[in-house]
């Protein structure tokens, strides 16, 4: 695929989420119930539920999503690279601005490619769950019931280190390390963002570290297809 691929058909994206609700004890009931019956697998003398929970924005149906940052190629030449992110409290709100963009005839070419490093296992089906639960319809880039994978317009960066080796997984952040590209986790890290989101209130600063890790992924795929890397000055931010 990429020995045929143009720069300017891939959209780069990420998404910071976090729990739906802060704290395990503030669920009513219904929910709690059925928060245990999904993670009883990982119950253990030495984890509890409210352990377990501190990872909840994992899951789209305990979750949501906070910011979702996209990137772009300008040309082909690799010469400008675009980023623009989408931040809300409302998650509705931030789900149906994300679709608008997708709906936009730039993004509604035939030979666009969503891309992103685990996106396939994480990022587009979560996105896709929370815009359902929201009552969003899905642009046709997430509507993928009954397609073979390669009808899709996915492009996952962690599929493509994998080469047929399905057991195993590589962190964006190890990727970025083994290939020389500067570490995209320079603030903040995963485990920190609900924090940040509840406790500090610092959207602002999630926000950044979405978009580093756009840029991130971005620099994955370039290596990849074998060009230059991303100059800091090739990077406009809107």
């Amino acid at each position: 695929m990429l020995n045929q691929a143009r720069l300017s058909q891939f959209l780069f994206l990420d998404v910071e989420t976090v729990p739906e609700i802060y704290r395990f004890e503030d669920l009513d009931e219904i929910k709690k119930k059925l928060f245990e019956k999904k993670v009883k697998y990982r119950l253990n003398d030495d984890t509890t539920i409210e352990d377990v929970y501190e990872q909840a924005g994992i899951w789209a149906e305990f979750g949501k999503i906070i910011v979702i940052s996209v990137g772009f190629f300008v040309k082909d030449d690799g010469s400008e690279f675009r980023i623009k992110s989408f931040t809300s409290d409302n998650e509705a709100k931030l789900l149906q601005d994300f679709a608008d963009l997708l709906n936009t005839k730039y993004f509604q070419r035939k030979d666009l490619r969503l891309c992103a490093h685990n996106g396939k296992e994480f990022d587009f089906p979560y996105i896709a769950r929370r815009m359902i639960i929201n009552r969003i319809p899905l642009p046709k880039q997430l509507a993928v019931y009954g397609k073979k994978p390669w009808e899709t317009s996915f492009c996952d960066t962690m599929e493509l280190w994998r080469f047929g080796d399905y057991k195993h997984y590589t962190s964006l952040e190890l990727l970025t390390h083994i290939l020389g590209i500067p570490s995209p986790k320079q603030d903040i890290e995963g485990k920190d963002v609900a924090r940040v989101y509840y406790e500090d209130k610092d959207l602002e600063r999630i926000k950044n570290y979405c978009e580093n890790d756009v840029i991130a992924i971005a620099q994955v795929l370039l290596r990849y297809m074998g060009k230059k890397l991303l100059k800091t000055e090739q990077i406009v931010r809107s």
